[in-house]
């Protein structure tokens, strides 16, 4: 089988409808299918690969493929279908919430960290000022005496007389 005018990893022109050409058309929307990010298409595109996917399987696998696959296009879907896309549904609802949730603690833990900042601050201001009373405390000199001297009275003494 010799490959269609533009490889086997593009999607052939619409004309060209040799085997080749629909099994690289095959492989062209199921790749799109299954990459899609979100699992969601567009009505338009649906239709479009609905058609050139049910035509190329139409050639390749005879009439009947082509009608089975006309059947599936309006087949209501049944029970265990019915309840894996409600399945889906209640699980993309809870990815919405752990994603909500997951938000909700980024915020948590970028407040935590600015409160821990906040309080590494204050702890620093608190030990600076706990170590400049402890220098205050070891001054044998009380403060109402230190107050004295710097305003100019000095005291001064010999042993045998105190002199102001």
């Amino acid at each position: 089988m010799s490959a269609p005018s533009c490889g086997f990893d593009q999607l052939p022109a619409a004309m060209e409808t040799t085997p080749a050409a629909d099994l690289a058309r095959i492989k062209h929307y199921r790749n799109n299918l299954a990459h899609l990010d979100n699992g969601k298409i567009d009505i338009a595109f649906f239709n479009t690969a609905w058609n050139d996917l049910t035509g190329a399987i139409g050639r390749l696998g005879g009439l009947q493929m082509r009608q089975e696959c006309d059947h599936m296009k309006t087949k209501p879907l049944d029970q265990n279908n019915e309840e894996i896309i409600l399945d889906i549904k209640h699980s993309r609802k809870e990815v919405q919430v752990l994603k909500d949730s997951l938000e909700s603690l980024k915020l948590s833990h970028t407040e935590m960290i600015k409160s821990h900042e906040s309080l590494q601050e204050n702890h620093a201001v608190v030990t600076k000022e706990i170590e400049e009373i402890k220098i205050y405390q070891m001054d044998t000199v009380p403060w109402n005496i230190r107050g004295k001297l710097f305003k100019g009275t000095w005291v001064t003494s010999t042993p045998s007389t105190l002199t102001f």
